[in-house]
C-alpha cells in the first residue's frame, strides 16, 4: 500500500510544481497556480499517510519514487522519451527506496 500512496503523492507533487512551471516558464495564466496549489496540499497530506515512525525516512524513501514518477510525466506529459541513464538512474533509485520501505526494523 505504501508505494501506492507514494506513487500517488509523486503524481501531487509533479502536477503541483508543473503548474508553476507552466505559469513562469510557458507563460500560461496565473490561474494555473491555483490547481497547484491544491495538488502541493494534497501531495503532503498523502505523504503524511505513509506508515512509518519517522518522517525523515518517509521522505527519504519517497524520493526514489518521486524520481521514477518524475521520468514517467516526462514522458506520457511532456512526450520527452527517458532514455537508458534515465532508466538505469531510475531503477537505481527506486531500489534504494526499497531498501528503506522494506527493511526489517525493531
Amino acid at each position: 500500500m505504501t508505494y501506492f500512496v507514494y506513487i500517488a503523492a509523486a503524481l501531487a507533487e509533479i502536477a503541483g510544481c508543473f503548474s508553476f512551471w507552466a505559469w513562469w516558464r510557458l507563460e500560461k495564466s496565473p490561474l494555473w497556480l491555483l490547481p497547484g496549489l491544491v495538488s502541493l496540499a494534497l501531495f503532503a497530506f498523502l505523504l503524511s499517510l505513509v506508515d512509518t515512525n519517522a518522517a525523515g525516512r518517509a521522505y527519504a524513501a519517497y524520493g526514489g519514487i518521486y524520481i521514477a514518477a518524475s521520468l514517467g510525466w516526462l514522458w506520457l506529459v511532456e512526450s520527452v522519451r527517458p532514455d537508458r541513464w534515465d532508466l538505469a538512474g531510475a531503477a537505481l533509485c527506486v531500489a534504494g527506496a526499497s531498501v528503506i520501505l522494506l527493511a526489517p526494523r525493531a
